[in-house]
């Protein structure tokens, strides 16, 4: 992390006026896996263009060990969620998913208990993701600093719901400053709510020390293959399984395509309340599901499953093509991530937003759950190789236009000091 000094204003926002010292940040994150919100937020804390003491509240789980090497980490079982995203909005056998945070609400409690004992003299509280609302309001009543919420996901588009109603009433009255990741999810958020939008951005390592194990799993691909990859958690939400079924529906229209699957489940999936959530059909941990299709469909030579890679640059770096085939309806990380090495990508969404994808230019949308659409983009970019590759150039000029890890975080420390200032100026 940079270590430029605060301003004096700024300082003086923190409550010691006359000396500059660290901006204390209290970021609460409210999924425990380590993913794409979460290397989201790491990406930024790591090129804040000022001076920050960081502490994160999490559940514990893999991104414990990403956050502790930014700041100090206070784990705990869980924290309570209120769920009004788009895709996973309470419903049906859904609603069942609210006994879990009612179970995390002890927890909860004792985690902010634990975080203000730990860490009494906060400035600010960052929530990164607004599904996180119950922890974001008790630190807001402990400390009395200012609240900045990311809005990560594409919230509920029912804004009348009475659940739509009550999250907007809570942002309105309870963050000093909204920010989304890009103009999707900013068009689903209420027109009259101030919100910012801030990318996310990317830093990708230079080309070191190739990882030997990777490489190795590289030169078994056919040559001439068309290098299609998909780099997340194997969750159901993230389309995996369209992906399989698009591949089958390549191999039989004679497509010479290879598949490079970066990720693992998010969470062991053989203990018993990972048996129950299976049996009621909410478990997202598919990946031994994902393995036996595979297997089924006569697609184990075309498939290379390597798990989670720590340098996933080196791993964009060897593909031609992206799939992002998510329920979520939106761009995700990898999406960008991978055009900043000049990879297009074939994005599941129905309405994109010029900053994130373009359609025809920067790679190719389809609808979500559609893997007939998702077979037929494949076999049309492993069709034309030149075309493919022009999308991938100008993937990578949009990328570097809008996902900037240095412009972009300055971008929400600024926010962050705003903040701050603010707060100062009311108390006086």
């Amino acid at each position: 992390m940079r270590r430029d000094a605060m301003s004096a204003e700024a300082a003086e926002a923190s409550g010691t006026p006359g000396r500059t010292r660290p901006m204390k940040v209290l970021f609460i994150h409210v999924t425990g896996a380590f993913g794409g919100s979460s290397r989201s937020l790491t990406e930024a804390v790591r090129a804040f263009p000022g001076e920050i003491e960081a502490h994160f509240l999490t559940p514990r789980g893999t991104v414990e060990g990403f956050f502790g090497k930014l700041g100090q980490v206070l784990a705990v079982s869980g924290l309570s969620q209120f769920d009004n995203t788009q895709y996973s909005h309470y419903r049906g056998l859904r609603w069942l998913v609210i006994l879990r945070e009612i179970a995390n609400l002890p927890a909860t409690f004792s985690a902010l208990r634990e975080a203000q004992r730990r860490w009494p003299d906060i400035d600010l509280i960052h929530l990164n993701e607004f599904t996180g609302l119950l922890p974001m309001w008790l630190a807001r009543r402990r400390y009395g600093v200012p609240v900045v919420v990311h809005v990560r996901s594409v919230a509920r588009l029912d804004r009348k719901a009475w659940r739509s109603r009550f999250v907007n009433a809570v942002l309105r009255d309870s963050a000093d400053a909204v920010i989304a990741i890009d103009e999707t999810v900013r068009q689903s958020l209420p027109q009259d709510l101030p919100v910012e939008v801030i990318h996310n951005a990317f830093t990708p390592k230079p080309a070191g020390a190739p990882d030997a194990a990777f490489l190795e799993r590289v030169a078994r691909l056919r040559p001439g293959a068309l290098r299609v990859g998909f780099v997340g958690n194997l969750l159901k939400v993230k389309g995996i399984q369209d992906l399989v079924e698009a591949a089958r529906i390549v191999k039989q229209r004679g497509g010479d395509v290879e598949y490079v699957i970066v990720g693992d489940d998010a969470r062991p999936s053989t203990s018993l309340k990972a048996r129950v959530l299976q049996a009621l059909g909410l478990n997202q941990n598919i990946k031994a599901q994902v393995r036996a299709r595979i297997a089924d469909y006569g697609l184990e030579s075309d498939f290379h499953m390597l798990g989670f890679m720590g340098d996933i640059a080196q791993a964009y770096r060897h593909l031609d093509v992206l799939c992002f085939p998510s329920h979520f309806n939106a761009p995700g990380r990898p999406v960008f991530e991978a055009a900043f090495s000049a990879v297009p990508s074939i994005v599941a969404v129905t309405d994109p937003t010029d900053d994130t994808i373009i359609d025809g230019v920067t790679g190719l949308t389809i609808p979500p759950h559609a893997p007939e659409r998702l077979a037929e983009a494949i076999l049309a970019c492993a069709a034309d190789r030149d075309r493919t590759r022009a999308m991938g150039r100008e993937a990578q000029a949009l990328a570097e236009r809008n996902f900037s890890a240095e412009r972009n975080a300055a971008l929400l420390f600024g926010v962050f000091r705003r903040c701050l200032d603010a707060r100062r100026a009311g108390r006086k």
